[in-house]
């Protein structure tokens, strides 16, 4: 691929200067860097004219394409006024309108946002806030942690003691804490002949078990609900999320759910538990959050969890934070993505769309290359049969020459497209990926 004199030298820097997250360095001796210039609606233009379709929008947070004219807008405005301020001791309104309007979102359920700036922060704030109310409430023994089999919360310490991915786990094991994996109800792991919610209560007896066996020393199950992202775009049955939910009632155990990657409409409501008819004990939110724009995150959480953290004692609050901790800025660009979802309807249109889109991917899921083709929402996911070691990083390199953005989870490959993509996008996008399996070797 033939680059330009800018191009080459910004690569240069970056690879001199940047340690790129996710990534061996060394295989950008034979992958190259991608250089964005701008981006608009749901393509990254490069300094030589090559765009690229962000079909995993940009690692999952953006909803409505980039350089959103409304975004853009809210946020100017709010740099005219308050670009950020310490949240301990101070508040400000776009701090003050979002909590409102999240917790509207929840039906009142749910409250007290927390705010953090990453997806693996709040996981952290979540299990701290589980395990704190525990001891706070007289059960000081309630300190173990449960999680679906293949897993993904995130690559700080506590995140990733509850992630079960080998990947990123392995290599920090001696500093994590121990949790306790069960089960996933990931519907591939199905037996055959068996439905996907049967199989999701099948695993969701399995919690029931392990919990009473061990409820008198577990703080909190968390979940993924609908869709564990990292392990491959795994997709449940919302029966285990109610069995789940049952269950923790039952046994007096808190139930966290990551939000992070499945909120904002993702999967076809606005929150993922909604399709289960449940409410957690605690909601993490990140990503979508802001439309991809700011870094934000944020965990609500049951009023009976904050009660029991109001107390003249200091050691009773909880003495977490963070020096970004709602910043007006972030807050401002979560208000104006909220206000896209009512006033355009998005939830509804999705839906649309997302039948619009597995109409065009009906040849492209019979590929004879394709296995477990699945959809939830706007994500879209297969498994492709192949023996190449290498097949994520061939499939990402020969999926830019075709002006796509795909980054495959080992031999998944998924699209989570930004909520503004066209007809003339999708139809390219699947094509062009259909091309890409008839050009890789098996």
């Amino acid at each position: 691929m033939q680059t330009s004199t800018r191009s080459d030298v910004l690569l240069k820097r970056s690879l001199a200067a940047v340690w790129h997250p996710c990534t061996q360095m060394k295989q950008h001796e034979w992958l190259p860097l991608v250089p964005v210039a701008r981006a608009a609606g749901c393509w990254l233009y490069d300094f030589d004219g090559r765009r690229y379709l962000d079909a995993i929008s940009s690692w999952w947070v953006n909803l409505f394409g980039h350089c959103n004219p409304r975004i853009n807008a809210a946020i100017a405005d709010q740099l005219g006024r308050l670009e950020h301020v310490l949240l301990a001791g101070f508040s400000h309104e776009p701090a003050v309108a979002l909590s409102e309007r999240l917790a509207r979102a929840t039906g009142g359920a749910l409250g007290h946002c927390f705010y953090a700036s990453d997806g693996a922060s709040a996981v952290e704030i979540a299990l701290k806030m589980s395990f704190h109310y525990w001891r706070n409430s007289g059960q000081p023994g309630k300190t173990r942690f449960v999680s679906l089999a293949g897993s993904y919360h995130g690559e700080t310490l506590g995140a990733l003691a509850v992630t079960d991915v080998r990947l990123f786990k392995d290599t920090y094991a001696p500093l994590l804490m121990t949790s306790s994996p069960v089960a996933s109800p990931d519907w591939r792991l199905a037996e055959k002949g068996e439905s996907p919610r049967d199989y999701a209560a099948r695993c969701a007896r399995a919690l029931e078990q392990h919990l009473e066996r061990h409820y008198d020393e577990t703080a909190a199950l968390i979940v993924e609900p609908l869709v564990q992202g990292a392990c491959g775009m795994a997709m449940h049955d919302a029966e285990y999320l109610r069995r789940a939910r049952a269950a923790c009632d039952r046994y007096g155990v808190h139930l966290i759910a990551d939000e992070i990657m499945t909120g904002f409409g993702r999967t076809g409501s606005f929150f993922a538990h909604e399709q289960a008819g449940i409410t957690p004990d605690f909601l993490c939110l990140s990503k979508g959050i802001t439309g991809g724009y700011l870094p934000l995150s944020a965990v609500m959480a049951r009023d009976a969890v904050f009660q029991a953290f109001y107390d003249d004692d200091v050691t009773r609050g909880f003495l977490h934070s963070h020096s970004y901790t709602g910043n007006a800025l972030a807050c401002r660009a979560a208000l104006a993505t909220l206000d896209i979802f009512e006033q355009d309807r998005v939830i509804e249109s999705n839906r649309t769309k997302s039948a619009r889109i597995g109409t065009a991917a009906r040849d492209l899921a019979q590929h004879p290359r394709v296995r477990n083709f699945r959809n939830t929402g706007m994500i879209w996911a297969f498994d492709v049969e192949t023996a190449d070691p290498r097949f994520a990083s061939r499939f990402f390199a020969r999926a830019l020459e075709g002006e796509l953005l795909l980054r495959p989870l080992g031999n998944t490959v998924y699209f989570m497209p930004p909520y503004v993509i066209g007809e003339d996008e999708i139809e390219l996008l699947v094509r062009r990926t259909a091309g890409i399996l008839d050009a890789l070797p098996a």
